[in-house]
């Protein structure tokens, strides 16, 4: 499969889908939240570690081209490394998306931009810029690990990461298990109980036996 068809089946596919496919898929930390619901993320990524610093965002940012997602390590939560101006380049240049383990600011002009933002929160300053660049380099948010030329995908569920290899190898099972669950969903609005297309029953049995059950839906 072609990188770029990759992508675009990614596209299409939920977080919660790709981890019930692959469940070593590494899933970034839950207080990274969208900055607007119902937005969708999957790019390529390119990183900067800021230690409480602007230099090695921007240094970043100028590195960064179409279909990139950038992943920022703040190194502090005390101020914002990314504000409208930022977003309006990244918005400018093509870039998939911008994740920051960190604080963001401008929040009103960031929400009215297309380009979707993930943030551990907000503050109205933000960092210097003093320090040397630090990008391109493997960043652990606290402790998963995120490296250079990854792929990203993320929604209102969170957002995970994995090489291209592993996401390859997870779509096509992501996939049936959506295209699964959305025809149970629709049995289930047609007036179908969960309990019809669950094995519930089967299952608690085997558990109060003492064997090895199996939760199984469909």
């Amino acid at each position: 499969m072609t990188t770029q068809n990759l992508l675009e089946r990614l596209g299409h596919l939920s977080t919660t889908s790709l981890v019930d496919a692959t469940p070593t898929l590494r899933i970034l930390p839950p207080s990274l939240r969208p900055l607007v619901p119902g937005r969708h993320l999957v790019g390529r990524v390119v990183t900067a570690r800021a230690n409480r610093d602007l230099m090695s965002v921007i240094h970043a940012l100028r590195d960064s081209g179409p279909g990139d997602a950038l992943v920022v390590d703040a190194g502090g939560d005390d101020r914002a490394v990314a504000g409208e101006l930022f977003g309006t380049e990244a918005l400018r240049r093509g870039l998939a998306g911008l994740v920051i383990h960190g604080r963001s600011r401008d929040t009103t002009t960031l929400a009215g931009l297309s380009i979707p933002v993930w943030s551990t929160g907000v503050a109205p300053s933000a960092y210097a810029a003093n320090s040397l660049p630090e990008t391109g380099v493997t960043l652990s948010l606290q402790g998963v690990r995120v490296d250079q030329g990854e792929l990203i995908v993320g929604d209102d569920d969170g957002l995970v990461v994995g090489s291209e290899q592993e996401l390859d190898a997870a779509v096509d099972e992501a996939e049936a298990i959506e295209a699964k669950e959305k025809a149970l969903q629709a049995r289930m609005l047609d007036g179908a109980s969960l309990f019809e297309v669950m094995n519930y029953d089967e299952h608690l049995a085997a558990l109060r036996d003492g064997r090895p059950g199996g939760l199984a839906i469909g």
